[in-house]
């Protein structure tokens, strides 16, 4: 067996093995980095990474070399590294670790309502103690944005622990009114604090307010260091969702390992995924945040990343259709999906088809927006084709490169109505999401995509939704998917977006045409 390995991010960061404290780098950024590992728990980009830490003109490459070689001294064992490093990513190796923050946001989510009072006082005692103590500016503006961010995730963590004390059956009624106390103190303004004297229940958090900004892994922008025993913060559906998203993997047949996750609670609802989806920037999307937050509301939302992008295995061989539908297909499998409305956008809606085909026991309504059931390699004129191709070429040799330019072919066709600000985001979104090569790949294997023999075949309520003016999808193509699913309902929509944007008059049109449509057919 490993040695057991500890790790202590409540407070300063330690790292304990076999009970003795091992000795930190003195490199406040090596640290602040394994801290960053760690509490994340999934891969990160190199070249993020070097972002995050290092300024130029030193050389950021090196720096996190020479960072990793210290840190695998002091958490890797001879038989089990847990810096795990390729040439794209590195991420921690967290299994069989004792992490202390991990542990209380587990035992708080699997075992509500079922925690003993000397459970519950060690949590208080240790959510006590800042989160990362010390790491502040060890990064750039969006690391301390993460930090204030977890800082945060703690600071409700233990308002949450307050709160089952002060209602434990086991407490005595001073001490009650001790953790009641305290309660007030860290969240004044709680409408449950104000029950407490009358009611057991705590109501439901209010989800009215707008998200502060996140950085581009786990939250972006700017953000001022905590107090040192930070208050509640003010939280809105899109803080809430990230925070209580729930992220873990599944693996396809062929080996890939897909990311998905789940928010919410209630009857669930799957989304397919499209183009490009990451788990954890979609919350800071002026796209997709506000529509996911609105979802998660009053269902548990499952969405997952596509191989090849996001979250999900980027070196695979196989990205082409029949891929997506395994993807999908894995998704649904690993979480015991029964039965379930299925959500499809752009490409998604294809896949979508052809999984209610196969499962059409489990598939209880098609929401299927801004798709089409044939590719651009079938149905498009020879010089659309060619333009296509030339796309392709420009798409792997400027992917990546610091000018957008290459990257806004898409953003302007999928979102031509959007800000300048949205576009850019979008622009950048994009190449943090998949590589140049995988980009490629990805219209390639779009191009492709065939189920216009399917659509006969699907049995389940289906909407459809298309952009009048879709510069991307014309809206015919998705007239003739409304029209080969027997009894679909067509929903055209005022844009020329094929990707609808939170704010545009269409969204709300789209949400509420959706709504209604899942209450009729009870959902």
């Amino acid at each position: 067996m490993p040695p057991k390995l500890e790790i202590s991010l409540l407070g300063e960061l330690r790292v304990v093995c076999l009970g003795s404290e091992v000795a930190l780098p003195a490199s406040r950024k090596a640290r602040a980095l394994l801290a960053f590992l760690v509490a994340t728990g999934r891969p990160h980009r190199r070249e993020r990474l070097c972002e995050m830490f290092w300024d130029l003109p030193d050389d950021p490459k090196a720096a996190l070399r020479w960072s990793l070689s210290k840190l695998r001294k002091v958490v890797d064992a001879p038989d089990q590294p847990r810096i795990v490093a390729d040439r794209e990513r590195v991420q921690f190796d967290a299994e069989g670790v004792q992490i202390d923050i991990r542990d209380v946001h587990l035992r708080l989510r699997e075992r509500q309502g079922q925690l003993s009072v000397g459970d519950l006082e060690m949590m208080v005692q240790r959510l006590d103690r800042v989160f990362l103590d010390g790491l502040d500016g060890a990064g750039d503006d969006a690391f301390d944005a993460w930090l204030t961010t977890e800082r945060e995730d703690a600071a409700v963590a233990r308002i949450e622990v307050l709160q089952q004390l002060t209602h434990h059956p086991e407490i005595a009624p001073p001490m009650a009114q001790k953790w009641k106390r305290l309660w007030q103190d860290a969240d004044p303004a709680s409408a449950g604090v104000q029950a407490a004297t009358t009611a057991p229940d705590v109501p439901d958090a209010d989800y009215s307010e707008e998200r502060p900004p996140g950085d581009g892994d786990e939250s972006a922008g700017n953000a001022s260091p905590p107090a040192k025993r930070p208050a509640r913060p003010k939280m809105n559906a899109k803080a809430r969702a990230l925070r209580a998203q729930r992220i873990g993997f599944c693996e396809v047949r062929d080996g890939t390992k897909i990311a998905y996750a789940t928010i919410g609670a209630g009857p669930p609802i799957l989304k397919a995924a499209n183009w490009l989806n990451h788990l954890e920037f979609d919350w800071d999307s002026p796209i997709w945040g506000g529509s996911f937050a609105a979802i998660a509301r009053n269902r548990t939302f499952v969405r997952y990343d596509e191989r090849g992008s996001g979250l999900s295995d980027w070196d695979v061989a196989d990205l082409s259709f029949e891929a997506f539908v395994e993807d999908l297909e894995a998704v649904a499998d690993k979480l015991g999906l029964d039965r379930f409305p299925l959500i499809g956008i752009s490409q998604g809606c294809a896949v979508s088809i052809e999984y209610a085909v196969r499962h059409p026991e489990r598939v209880s309504g098609l929401v299927l927006i801004s798709g089409y059931a044939a590719g651009w390699r079938i149905l498009a004129s020879p010089e659309e084709q060619a333009r296509r191709e030339a796309v392709l070429t420009l798409t792997e040799l400027g992917w990546e490169t610091d000018n957008p330019a290459y990257r806004h072919i898409f953003s302007q066709t999928f979102m031509p109505d959007a800000s300048a600000e949205v576009l850019s985001w979008f622009d950048e979104f994009q190449r943090q999401t998949t590589s140049p090569h995988n980009a490629a790949r990805f219209q390639d294997a779009f191009g492709h995509i065939d189920v216009r023999d399917r659509l006969s075949q699907v049995n389940t309520p289906t909407i459809v939704l298309h952009s009048k003016h879709d510069q991307r999808i014309p809206i015919d193509l998705g007239r003739a998917v409304a029209r080969g699913i027997p009894d679909a309902r067509f929903v055209p929509l005022e844009s020329r977006n094929h990707i609808l944007v939170d704010d545009e008059p269409a969204w709300r049109v789209c949400f509420d045409a959706v709504s209604e449509f899942l209450a009729e057919y009870g959902i």
